[in-house]
């Protein structure tokens, strides 16, 4: 069983994976309001990012740590709407067993994950779902 903030780093299971170079559409909240993510809804505020991935889902990321983890892509300019690509950082990931929940990092909203999909720690107390599909196609493992 993964306890509720678990550091991925201790459990055997987990591997370090970073996010694929893939160019991803971002836009910039004009107000705050809820993302209905594939994992649940997460509140936003005025300013931060909203970000469409590859199978057209999106999440919402806080503009400051957005700024500092994704960089713009082909003539995009920093902090605009237009297409990004995530710096390579490493993250710890472990594939669910079971079903589980976990508050967004940045804030409390909780977001599910079922068998399959991948529970990815950014940070102390900073956690995202993937599911199975978007995990395979936008993560690769460390070599």
């Amino acid at each position: 069983m993964i306890p509720d903030k678990p550091d991925l780093s201790q459990i055997p299971k987990a591997i370090r994976v970073f996010k694929k170079p893939l160019p991803i559409r971002a836009t910039f909240a004009e107000s705050s309001g809820i993302c209905s993510t594939l994992e649940g809804d997460v509140s936003y505020q005025a300013g931060d990012a909203i970000l469409t991935g590859t199978k057209g889902e999106q999440w919402p990321v806080k503009r400051e740590k957005f700024l500092s983890t994704y960089e713009p892509y082909e003539g995009t300019i920093p902090g605009n709407h237009g297409l990004y690509t995530k710096k390579k950082i490493l993250v710890w990931a472990l594939e669910l067993d079971q079903p589980y929940q976990v508050n967004v990092g940045w804030q409390s909203d909780a977001i599910k994950g079922k068998e399959g999909d991948w529970l990815i720690q950014y940070g102390n107390d900073d956690y995202g779902i993937v599911r199975r599909s978007i995990f395979s196609e936008t993560y690769e493992k460390q070599s």
